[in-house]
């Protein structure tokens, strides 16, 4: 009876961690895909003024997106932390059962503005971030 309550608490929390890596996934494909589409429709205007100002705006979605993806790797640290602290602790302790309050575990776990930079996300938000300004600057001062 114990084991097979392990094992469903072990399932709730899989099904969360597996639902905020698909969140930050998702993320990335709409990212990439509305600037590839805004960029694609003003292609014949890419190097006109125009598109300086598309491109310093969407620096703003890049941004909200790059926080969305560290706000969702974070709580999936977050729930990594409870899924450890479950299979060592569930065996001794009835303590929490089938809790899936992560908050205990947040001070375990680098912050938000942390993931935002870490070597997963800095590259591919930043890199994006810096094209779209590069485009913008270009235009202004070419």
């Amino acid at each position: 009876m114990k084991q097979e309550i392990l094992h469903k608490e072990i399932d709730l929390i899989q099904a969360v961690i597996t639902r905020m890596a698909n969140n930050s996934f998702l993320l990335k494909g709409w990212l990439i895909s509305l600037v590839a589409v805004i960029l694609a429709l003003s292609k014949d205007t890419l190097l006109s003024d125009d598109v300086t100002y598309l491109s310093f705006i969407l620096c703003l979605p890049v941004l909200v997106f790059w926080y969305l993806d560290a706000f969702f790797l974070h709580k999936e640290k977050c729930y990594r932390k409870l899924y450890d602290w479950v299979i060592e602790n569930r065996k001794d302790s009835d303590e929490y059962l089938y809790s899936l309050n992560y908050t205990r575990f947040e001070n375990e776990v680098e912050g938000i503005g942390k993931v935002m930079f870490s070597s997963t996300l800095l590259p591919f938000y930043g890199f994006t971030f810096l094209v779209l300004l590069a485009i913008g600057f270009h235009n202004v001062y070419f």
